[in-house]
């Protein structure tokens, strides 16, 4: 089962970064009426929510540059960045490398119970790291979505 779940995290992640490397540059980010955050953030987001999701709740270092919690934690915005946000490429890296260290450092570990239960904002309450990790993947699909509309309203 482990290996289905790390396969389908490959997959989710295939497909996240198919869709940062069609996005042109000049686009990533507008923030177009009716959203709070732009493609960029989404990108970031996904990264960021995923190293807390995976690591942080089980009392561990994500790994990711102090700049990714500062921008793309939940509750952030591009309207409230003081600085420079973390460049495409950075953010890339990071989403390129988390299907390659996740599966390196949970290998056998999945079925661990959190040091706490973690509750997310939504009201979900995860007990192990297995179930932290299934829902860093639906997150995943609900930003890409995301990212997909923010595109639509650019476009159309």
């Amino acid at each position: 089962m482990e290996d289905l779940i790390f396969r389908h995290m490959e997959t989710v992640r295939g497909l996240t970064l198919k869709k940062l490397e069609s996005v042109p540059g000049s686009l990533v980010d507008r923030v177009p009426p009716g959203f709070n955050n732009s493609i960029r953030w989404n990108f970031g987001h996904i990264a960021f929510i995923q190293g807390r999701l995976v690591y942080e709740v089980m009392g561990e270092d994500a790994g990711l540059p102090a700049a990714f919690r500062e921008c793309f934690a939940a509750g952030t915005s591009p309207a409230g960045w003081a600085g420079d946000p973390p460049g495409m490429e950075e953010i890339r890296a990071v989403l390129l490398g988390q299907p390659e260290q996740i599966p390196e450092s949970r290998r056998g570990r999945l079925d661990e119970s959190l040091p706490e239960p973690f509750t997310n904002r939504m009201g979900v309450t995860f007990r192990t790291a297995c179930e932290t990790l299934l829902f860093s993947l639906y997150h995943e699909a609900l930003h890409l979505e995301t990212i997909k509309r923010i595109l639509n309203s650019i476009d159309g």
